[in-house]
């Protein structure tokens, strides 16, 4: 096979020809390439361009409101119990029977649009039992009950973005 010289080019004082330099360049810029390398017999050029990047944008919270509190009605006195007063709930997120997302996705409650949901609150729920499904790169992964119980709590709203961590439901 023959092989074809390489065009003469002019070199600069240093050795470098800065027409080619301009040229490779040029193709960078041409083809959205970040790199670039040549070899001519002895000289070998590699160019590459650095690309700066704005920063991400700040994260949004997601806030939730809720309806004020009802005011406190007088009852009358009761005979003490032999129960003990129940200590006031934790947070439902940090309950130890929060379930947390496996991933960063979407969640959807329901398996597709107007379909019922997997679960509701109050529903018994066995092991395994799908509670809902997120989408992570257009793939949807079930999301399993960890143990049987009850649905106390449901904390994502249907196709709610939610976080690696972040607690789904509560099952009791």
């Amino acid at each position: 096979m023959p092989q074809v010289a390489a065009p003469k080019r002019k070199a600069s004082k240093s050795g470098v020809d800065a027409d080619l330099v301009r040229d490779l360049a040029k193709v960078l810029d041409d083809t959205g390439l970040t790199e670039i390398e040549v070899e001519y017999g002895e000289l070998r050029l590699r160019l590459a361009r650095t690309l700066t990047m704005a920063p991400p944008p700040p994260a949004h919270t997601h806030v939730v409101h809720s309806a004020p509190a009802p005011a406190p009605t007088l009852s009358p006195p009761q005979a003490p119990s032999s129960q003990p007063a129940a200590a006031a709930p934790a947070p439902a997120a940090s309950h130890p029977g929060a379930v947390p997302s496996p991933m960063v996705g979407t969640a959807y409650l329901s398996p597709e649009p107007g379909a019922p949901p997997f679960i509701k609150v109050g529903d018994s729920v066995s092991e395994g039992q799908t509670l809902m499904v997120v989408e992570a790169m257009k793939t949807f992964n079930p999301i399993p009950a960890p143990r049987a119980g009850k649905i106390t709590a449901i904390l994502v709203a249907d196709s709610q973005p939610v976080e690696y961590g972040e607690a789904l439901v509560v099952i009791e």
